[in-house]
């Protein structure tokens, strides 16, 4: 009995110890491949239409087929899915660093015409796809999807991706554009999340108008209790970086204690069931606002850049795991009796996105024009029909909500859930490459440079986005020229000229008067360590 027990032991140890092995051999080839992603990447950079997103896509299902080969057809992926993984692991860096990077002034200048499209125009698109998959879905045999079913696939499908459009639009060129696109974009994702956590919260079996509101009403609260946590959050990191001056020691601690602050914030979030995108969002441009103009010179390049590259693997990774995903054989042999279904399924779905992306841009325009009085700021015709193009796009999001509704740690074996799966990693593979090659003719056709050449000054030289960059007007930066640097007399005019009471100019006065003052920011400026003094001179508003 002994003996048999050693027997039984020392298998169990020659399993774990394969099983390890095993798992640091696809950690390798996986970090290999995003190593290759980035070189590849690097070597097309001059071709604006082959982002490393579209890199990553080739390069997984290149990989996904080989694997696929080698396995004798048992599995094309060198990594299971976790919702986990995504959720915990790599959306938080992604989502911050949009906000973190974010060029407030012109964000919070469309603020209105922003949510107006990220979070009206979610939830249109939202009803529309839903609405459109129930009529379509339940005469289809797709197996046995419930309401629920049908609500996720309109939150998961209302997730869009502006990757490969704000690659081509130039910020300088297009400065109402771009805020436009990029608002929307950060800000519809975590629309979507809380949408789609909203829908899940809910026992949808005997939905009545009283369901409905309080349905509303759940995603408002998400919503609102989400973004006063992140900004709580940012301004806290903000406080007490600014009171304890972790600089003066070590430029390590001022990195250290941003990057656990914001994550923080976010599994924060996550603990009280919240939307834990919206909160470290805000939380990055709080942090961008007042955080990050508190640390050392050395800190505020360490954390751009640190921010940025962890952003940047992270969407790697993501669009690298959906390319060999895409040909995991489990999913394709439970729809292998009706590959015409899910064909018809991916073509159903792509035309709801299309309909469901008309029906508020165009609208909701023609409102958004009308508040405004100023011509440069109202969204013309060809603008209107770049941002729903931009917004066509399905990526990392709809992805990992579609894993989670449809999927148990990483296996599917349900027909409708296969079909659901593989669909949507169709019109992931779809919208991505086909609508992203497009992207750059269109924009050119539409958007011609010599036409668009509006460049505007924003008082945004010196957030994260614009450090290490051209002042105002083509003028060195500030890194280049130190404190002593001379402006032109134009742009000595403008920085006098008297500003617009607007909200913006309004919350300007009430920043200067009542909150740097508490949570630091532009105008207080902390010396390297070493330095004898700690300076506070405001500097140049």
């Amino acid at each position: 009995m002994i003996f048999g027990l050693g027997s039984v032991l020392e298998k169990s140890r020659e399993y774990l110890s394969t099983s390890d092995h095993a798992s640091v051999v696809s950690i390798n080839l996986f970090v290999a491949l995003l190593c290759a992603c980035i070189v590849i990447g690097h070597l097309l950079e001059e071709h604006k239409w082959m982002n490393e997103s579209i890199t990553a896509l080739a390069i997984g299902l290149c990989t996904g087929a080989l694997i696929l080969l080698i396995s004798g057809g048992k599995s094309s992926h060198l990594l299971v899915f976790s919702e986990d993984l995504f959720f915990i692991y790599l959306l938080p860096p992604i989502i911050f660093n949009a906000g973190f990077q974010v060029k407030k002034k012109q964000f919070f200048r469309n603020f209105m015409t922003i949510m107006l499209f990220a979070a009206v125009g979610t939830m249109i698109s939202f009803t529309i796809i839903s609405l459109g998959a129930i009529e379509i879905f339940k005469g289809m045999n797709i197996g046995s999807l419930e309401l629920g079913d049908f609500l996720a696939i309109g939150a998961i499908f209302s997730a869009t991706d502006s990757v490969c459009t704000l690659q081509v639009l130039h910020q300088d060129e297009t400065p109402l554009l771009y805020s436009l696109v990029f608002g929307e974009g950060v800000v519809n994702d975590a629309t979507s999340v809380v949408l789609f956590n909203a829908v899940q919260s809910f026992d949808l079996s005997h939905i009545d108008s009283r369901t409905a509101l309080q349905l509303v009403g759940n995603f408002l609260y998400l919503f609102v209790t989400s973004t006063i946590l992140g900004i709580v959050a940012g301004l806290f990191s903000a406080f007490l970086i600014k009171k304890l001056y972790f600089g003066r020691h070590s430029t390590d601690r001022e990195v250290a204690i941003m990057m656990l602050m914001a994550y923080l914030s976010y599994m924060f979030s996550e603990l009280f069931d919240l939307s834990a995108i919206l909160t470290v969002f805000f939380c990055g441009i709080v942090m961008s606002h007042y955080t990050w103009h508190n640390v050392t010179s050395k800190s505020r390049v360490t954390t751009k850049h640190t921010f940025a590259t962890l952003s940047f693997v992270a969407e790697i990774f993501i669009f690298l795991y959906v390319g060999m995903d895409a040909l995991d054989i489990e999913k394709w042999n439970a729809i292998s009796d009706s590959p015409g279904t899910s064909v018809k399924v991916t073509a159903i779905l792509l035309g709801l996105v299309l309909v469901g992306r008309a029906a508020f841009v165009f609208p909701l325009s023609f409102l958004s024009n009308l508040a405004k009085k100023n011509a440069h700021d109202k969204i013309d015709i060809r603008q209107q029909v770049v941002i729903w193009w931009a917004g066509l796009m399905r990526g990392a999001v709809s992805m990992a909500l579609a894993y989670n509704k449809f999927t148990k740690s990483g296996h599917t074996q349900l027909l409708g859930n296969s079909i659901m799966i593989t669909s949507t990693i169709s019109v992931v593979l779809f919208s991505t490459v086909v609508f992203g090659l497009l992207t750059k003719p269109l924009i050119q056709l539409l958007l011609p440079p010599s036409t668009e050449l509006t460049r505007m000054v924003s008082d945004d030289a010196l957030t994260p986005k614009g450090f290490m960059v051209p002042f105002l007007n083509g003028q060195s930066s500030e890194a280049e020229l130190g404190n002593n640097y001379a402006l032109p007399p134009n742009t000595i005019r403008m920085l006098l000229t008297t500003p617009t009471h607007t909200v913006h100019y309004y919350w300007r006065k009430f920043d200067n008067a009542f909150m740097r003052p508490v949570f630091g920011g532009r105008g207080f400026v902390p010396v390297d360590p070493g330095s004898p003094t700690e300076q506070s001179t405001p500097l140049i508003q």
